[in-house]
């Protein structure tokens, strides 16, 4: 499976499956690297935000337009 999301582009998380006191729902992101799939075969990613750095799966994510 090949990466949906491309470095530099901007995203916004989709849905909360795990949820810190560092990112809200609604936080848009950068996406600085991209990363290997895991075990299940899903792309992941490195993302920012103004609030820190994270990694985030494909899944959870959507392309701010």
């Amino acid at each position: 499976m090949s990466h949906k999301f491309k470095i530099v582009q901007r995203v916004r998380q989709f849905k909360i499956g795990y949820a810190d006191a560092k990112s809200a729902m609604g936080d848009l992101f950068e996406v600085t690297r991209l990363m290997p799939e895991d075990r299940s075969g899903e792309p992941s990613y490195r993302v920012k935000s103004a609030t820190g750095e994270r990694a985030m799966r494909e899944s959870e994510l959507a392309l701010v337009s």
